[in-house]
């Protein structure tokens, strides 16, 4: 089974400019996302798709692949995840005669990701046969649906209908996708389809800790204190 991974990096970004350069506990988002590929077993190949001359530079210089530059028309904000993943495939086989039966999306603002979830995601998807594996974090109960609240002429009401649900062991345990951290899709769905997760989605969870995903300032702060609390207490990353 051909495994590509392609980690999407455009120099664009509202929150934080140039996220994906951003430096965390001394070294970029980016070379973050490099050591978890450098210690994966199960990455046939792995790409970085950019539009950004300094970002291919900067991929390069870890050791990245940056076979071409994504057209700008596929760096906008609005600019959806799997026409980015589709042109990695199309422009591989089509240039190079590189042909792959998996994609594996992984993005830089995910840190804590590490080679581990990247193969146990891909094994996943192997041993499951399903048309994509993608990385989940559970919802925390307090913003379970059966807890939130909206305002309606100033006052709160239930947002879910149905019965008030108070006590954590009584709502239903819900999952959000973490970023996604690792996106594992088969190629046949994503080209064939046009679609990142087909009809069969199989969850892999991650902890809370190892979801965090970089949008703010803020959560580069609480990024940088989980690593060096993992340095100090000799726990490491795998």
């Amino acid at each position: 089974m051909t495994v590509l991974g392609v980690i999407p990096a455009r120099g664009g970004s509202k929150g934080i400019p140039r996220k994906n350069l951003a430096p965390l506990a001394g070294r970029s988002l980016l070379a973050w996302t490099a050591e978890a590929v450098r210690g994966s077993s199960r990455l046939t190949r792995t790409i970085v798709s950019t539009e950004d001359e300094d970002i291919a530079a900067a991929a390069r210089a870890l050791g990245l692949e940056v076979p071409f530059l994504r057209p700008p028309s596929l760096a906008a904000d609005d600019t959806p995840m799997v026409d980015v993943l589709r042109n990695a495939v199309e422009t591989l086989r089509d240039a190079g005669g590189f042909d792959t039966d998996v994609v594996v999306l992984l993005q830089p603002t995910s840190p804590l990701r590490t080679s581990t979830h990247i193969d146990a995601a891909v094994g996943l998807l192997a041993e499951s046969g399903a048309d994509s594996v993608v990385s989940v974090v559970e919802v925390p109960h307090q913003f379970n649906p059966v807890s939130v609240m909206k305002l309606e002429d100033g006052r709160l009401v239930p947002y879910a209908e149905g019965r008030t649900v108070t006590r954590r062991q009584d709502k239903p345990r819900l999952y959000s996708r973490n970023g996604p951290a690792v996106l594992v899709v088969r190629a046949s769905c994503l080209v064939g389809q046009g679609s990142l997760f087909g009809n069969d989605c199989r969850p892999f969870i991650m902890s809370e800790r190892e979801s965090i995903d970089i949008d703010t300032a803020w959560d580069l702060e609480l990024a940088e204190w989980v690593l060096m609390r993992t340095w100090t207490s000799g726990e490491g990353r795998s």
